[in-house]
């Protein structure tokens, strides 16, 4: 197998003015499944920087009391104390949206002010399009004197509420605020990759050409006085880049990125850069046997369109993917707006592959849904990608994104052959989880065509469970069939526009949108 038939190359990117080398070789990349898995790893971490140490981190949301365990700390606690020991602490923080609107400006400005006092920086950052967001979840920590433990934590994560919940999926106890129907207390399904070895730098690379960009964080002008006066918009250098931490493992690592066209661009992204698109299109072009996909959103007929043809070109293909059963909008016309696109997704994937695509959603063993904030993504248990992006075209087009793709250098015994072992485990890790299944079993699911039916199977028997009346023992299993969003033409007419415009906007520039290319 070569890595440039899976990866983009540098020119692929479609972005020439970024540092970032086309992949790195020698890591060792580990999924961390569920928010109390990595913020457990992050707490250990944390707890070890010194003086010297380099920390950094950028978030979509930041709860600054959230707790990373059971009795603490705070995520503001734990970085605050690693810059009073003399760990370097930077932050970027999107400024966000308003509070009333279900964001989290308060919060994050609340997370900014912790660490400023402590003697840290963060940027409360608003470089992007009008209504648009800053989406990486990332964080990397590098030490002064002992490069072989340096990490990086890419995925979909936020530093917030809700997200430290585990396998049992009984929800965090601070919890942010969610439709009725996932309860007070909201299942939540998430995954974030801890690694090591040479791309750490490079995921710091992300990191600093963001921190460097020398346009102001903010156009409003009592926002920027704001922040001059609370020195939030003092950005201090940057220490030097060390060199990359030495080989730790055999997994090769791409990171792809979306960031928007500006008016005025960024310096490390002048056109923007739609690298996680160009990913996707390029691998599903080679797609064979199975996709695997768990996500957010799914909205998009433009986004949606290679899965489609892949599943048209490929008779042998199948599609799973795995969705929450409910938006994250209960609004009158947010709901609606949030089931536009997603009713147009699964109509499309349904007339490409018909009986060969399959959509779950998931509940615990009290009956409540998970909400899936997982965005990660398996073909061919080839090509894994785990990040911050949704398939959708805010996430391909509109609002800064970081993932990562990885390729193990060595391939998986067990049959059917072709596949490599990071893949393999992180699709057969996920699966066995949604079905119950005991860790001797794994390999049952190694065949993507067993794979698919024991998820029809299970899916199935937990369904019949339920309209029987849910009497006798329950089904294992957390599968449920996803059921077809339907809209009337009324409620269709009335939140298109908010669909359009606000829930999933189209970044591209204007030829590219017009061709339908990314």
């Amino acid at each position: 197998m070569r890595i440039e038939d899976w990866f983009l190359t540098a020119e692929e990117r479609g972005n020439q003015a970024t540092r970032l080398e086309p992949w790195s070789a020698g890591n060792d990349v580990r999924p961390l499944v569920h928010g109390a898995t990595y913020f457990a790893e992050l707490k250990s971490r944390l707890e070890a920087l010194g003086k010297d140490d380099l920390l950094l981190f950028a978030d979509w949301r930041g709860d600054p009391d959230e707790r990373l365990a059971p009795d603490g700390p705070t995520v503001g606690a734990a970085m605050t104390a690693a810059a009073e020991r003399g760990a370097v602490v930077r932050g970027l923080i999107w400024r966000s949206h308003l509070d009333r609107l279900r964001f989290s400006s308060a919060e994050n400005r609340h997370l900014g002010e912790e660490i400023e006092v402590s003697g840290g920086q963060a940027q409360l950052d608003t470089r992007t399009k009008p209504g648009g967001s800053h989406h990486q979840k990332f964080v990397i920590l590098r030490h002064d004197r002992d490069p072989e433990r340096d990490v990086a934590f890419v995925g979909g994560i936020d530093l917030c509420h809700s997200r430290r919940d585990d396998a049992g999926h009984t929800g965090d106890p601070q919890s942010a605020p969610m439709p009725a129907a996932y309860g007070p207390r909201p299942p939540w399904h998430d995954i974030q990759l801890s690694i090591s070895g040479p791309a750490v730098a490079q995921a710091a690379e992300v990191f600093c050409e963001r921190w460097q960009d020398p346009a102001p964080e903010t156009r409003d002008p009592l926002r920027r006085l704001h922040d001059h006066v609370e020195r939030l918009d003092d950005a201090p250098a940057l220490p030097a880049p060390g060199p990359p931490p030495p080989r730790a493992g055999h997994h090769t690592v791409q990171l792809l990125r979306t960031y928007p066209a500006l008016r005025r661009g960024y310096p490390f992204a002048p056109h923007g850069e739609r690298s996680i698109a160009h990913a996707y299109l390029k691998v599903l072009a080679r797609a064979r046997s199975l996709i695997y996909l768990e996500d957010q959103y799914l909205w998009s007929t433009d986004v949606i369109e290679p899965f489609a043809r892949a599943l048209e070109r490929q008779p042998g293909l199948r599609m799973i993917v795995v969705v929450p059963r409910h938006p994250d909008q209960d609004g009158w016309l947010a709901a609606p707006a949030s089931l536009i696109g997603r009713a147009d997704a699964v109509r499309r994937l349904s007339a490409a592959g018909g009986d060969r695509v399959a959509v779950y959603d998931l509940e615990n063993h009290a009956g409540v849904p998970i909400y899936v904030h997982a965005k990660v993504c398996v073909v061919d248990d080839v090509w894994a990608e785990v990040g911050s992006d949704n398939v959708n075209l805010r996430s391909w087009t509109y609002d800064s994104e970081l993932s990562c793709a990885v390729l193990d250098e060595h391939e998986d015994p067990r049959p059917p052959g072709g596949a490599l072992r990071f893949a393999r485990d992180l699709r057969l890790t996920l699966m066995a989880e949604h079905l119950d299944l005991p860790s001797d079993e794994h390999d049952r699911l190694c065949d993507p065509v067993a794979a698919f039916e024991a998820f029809a199977r299970a899916a199935s028997r937990l369904e019949d469970w339920h309209r029987g009346g849910r009497t006798g023992p329950r089904p294992p299993g957390r599968l449920r069939p996803h059921p077809a969003p339907t809209l009337s033409r009324l409620q269709r007419l009335l939140a298109l526009p908010m669909y359009r415009f606000a829930i999933d906007p189209d970044g591209r520039p204007q030829p590219l949108r017009h061709s339908g290319r990314f």
